[in-house]
């Protein structure tokens, strides 16, 4: 060391034999207890100690580009290593570390190695004011290996391998944002038929579709663009610098590609896909810049209006789409207010009992009395309600309607029974029992007078849940009723399972062609007669002329509903209607 007021000097602490400086020694100790490969170089980087780590580092490494020890050249063997712009970086910063313009040096870098890549932590410090640099080595190979494995899982779908919804917005968007680039298009698929393989064969067939789908589809698509999984069966294509008609054909392939049979261990399933393709036009052109989730959802609106239209088509975006989703939002906020406004209104359709020739029967079916729009139909709103979650709360509100209506008739010496329809969604959620006792205690209608409707497609949805919660209703007196019967082709275990004691034969089935009364009245006969064997009444909905009903009523049903008979009307209308109608006027 110096005297006070001197300029330091450097330590020598070169290896050398029968070297006895002191502080030279300590150094060298120090350094050598050092566990991760150390090294002390000068300014010009010229290595003057190296620990035994380092020695045995470089022998486990087997490779002679890491073989340097004192006197070597340690900024030519870091060269060596990994060369380029990061490289002179890295020895440009120990360099001003040496001249006491850092203070610190930390830096991980890549290593070719034999035996792979390596990850290398490399931390320096500044030893003393002649500016030599103690240099450690760490091996991070195992850290880094498992935060990019952590980052890859969180941009990837683990089922297919492809970007994920999140990785899938990002790379939108940076394609969006480049300064001098041509067309974007993004391809939003949905996979046709996927839950019927996926219900009937299993989720890990479901599964292994999946990866099939992923693996055609990325075929399909050209080496730049990128193939991703939203979630579910439905996929994103980013197709960089194409216009509409380039995506167009790429659809088309995409298209192809899933047309093909799908081999499922030894089942071939077949399938279809809806396409909506959006483009971005070229930067500078003048249209305002979009986001991804813009684009996403453009293509997402062209995909519907594909499944709309049929299914397995392509469909591109329009103007007319956005404005369509854009009103049915607002439909959607302004029924959820309608609800709780009492806008909701109830028309009633008369039941005809054929036998007797008496109206026995009404079903309640619900009206929206918008303050601008008027009196709008059920067609007109439910479809919004059903895709906005409003369906259960609607059908909630129904039967609590229906029953007081129908409680107040029967307190006025009116006995009529009521049905009210019912949705897939309310069997699902798992209160439909406790929402019809809420509703007939509130209202203290007798559950003989109260029909429940579920349409056929929805009890097949989930025939055991439906059987479940339709026996517990008939269990309290509460009647079943299966709507559209002859329309979604149920089996015959189903309705045999079905502890339901009407039947409603479909309109399709009343409503036959010209020239094919004789095979019309063949089905309705066999769904009659089914229908008997099973201790199930029968109702013929949709009579709409004098011929239908005499059909109706010639092969056995029991009761008759349509715009022949009736039309629904107020609450407020029916009981004079009905004071005009004796049984026998009905032709």
């Amino acid at each position: 060391m110096g005297r006070p007021g001197e300029p330091e000097l450097p330590l020598d602490v070169r290896r050398r034999p029968g070297a006895s400086d002191r502080s030279a020694v300590v150094v060298e100790a120090v350094l050598d207890a050092l566990p991760s490969p150390t090294l002390l170089i000068d300014a010009d980087g010229t290595v003057l100690l190296s620990n035994t780590a380092w020695d045995k580092a470089a022998d486990a490494l087997g490779d002679d580009r890491v073989r340097v020890g004192v006197d070597g050249d340690y900024f030519a063997m870091v060269r060596r290593l990994s060369g380029g712009a990061g490289t002179s970086a890295l020895i440009d910063q120990l360099r001003a570390l040496s001249r006491g313009e850092q203070a610190s040096v930390q830096a991980d870098y890549a290593v070719e190695l034999p035996g792979g890549t390596h990850w290398i932590h490399l931390q320096a410090s500044r030893v003393d004011q002649a500016g030599q640099v103690v240099v450690t080595h760490t091996d991070v190979t195992s850290r880094v290996a498992a935060e990019r494995a952590s980052d890859w899982r969180a941009r990837h779908d683990t089922l297919t391998e492809l970007p994920n919804r999140a990785h899938l917005h990002e790379l939108i968007d940076a394609e969006l944002q480049q300064p001098e680039r041509g067309p974007v298009s993004v391809l939003f698929l949905d996979v046709d038929g996927f839950k019927d393989v996926n219900d009937s064969l299993g989720h890990d067939a479901g599964d292994a579709l999946l990866r099939q789908i992923a693996a055609r589809l990325t075929g399909s698509t050209r080496a730049g663009d990128t193939v991703g999984r939203l979630g579910g069966d439905e996929f994103v294509v980013l197709c960089r610098d194409c216009d509409t008609a380039g995506a167009e054909t790429l659809a088309d392939r995409c298209r192809a590609s899933i047309d093909r049979p799908f081999d499922l261990g030894g089942r071939l399933v077949r399938l279809g896909v809806s396409i909506g393709i959006a483009t971005a036009a070229e930067s500078g052109s003048g249209v305002a810049r979009l986001r991804s989730t813009d684009l996403v959802r453009d293509a997402d609106l062209a995909m519907y209006a594909a499944k709309a239209a049929g299914r397995n088509r392509v469909r591109l975006f329009t103007a007319d789409l956005r404005a369509a989703a854009q009103h049915k939002a607002t439909v959607a906020t302004e029924l959820r207010a309608a609800v709780a406004d009492g806008q909701l209104v109830l028309h009633y359709h008369p039941v005809l009992h054929l036998p007797s020739g008496r109206w026995t029967g009404v079903e309640a079916l619900v009206r929206w009395q918008h303050p601008r729009r008027g009196l709008l139909a059920p067609g007109e709103f439910l479809p919004t309600a059903a895709q906005h979650d409003l369906m259960t709360p609607i059908a909630r509100w129904v039967l609590r309607a229906a029953t007081r209506q129908a409680a107040a008739w029967a307190a006025a010496g009116l006995r009529l029974v009521t049905s009210v329809n019912i949705s897939a969604r309310d069997v699902a959620a798992g209160t439909l029992v406790a929402d019809v006792h809420e509703a007939l205690t509130e209202s203290g209608l007798p559950p003989e007078l109260l029909v429940v409707e579920l349409a056929e497609r929805s009890v097949a949805e989930d025939v055991e849940r439906t059987a479940a919660q339709f026996a517990e209703l008939r269990r309290t007196g509460v009647e079943v009723s299966i709507d559209d019967f002859g329309s979604g082709f149920s089996s015959l275990g189903q309705l045999v399972a079905m502890p339901a004691g009407l039947l409603k034969i479909d309109r399709s089935l009343i409503a036959y062609p010209e020239g094919r009364r004789s095979q019309a009245a063949a089905a309705i006969a066999a769904v009659v007669a089914l229908a008997q064997a099973c201790g199930v009444r029968t109702l013929a909905e949709g009579v709409e002329t004098p011929e239908q009903l005499a059909m109706a009523a010639e092969l056995g049903c029991t009761f008759a509903q349509g715009f022949h008979l009736a039309r629904p009307m107020p609450a407020g209308e029916l009981a004079g209607w009905l004071a005009e109608r004796a049984p026998s006027a009905v032709r």
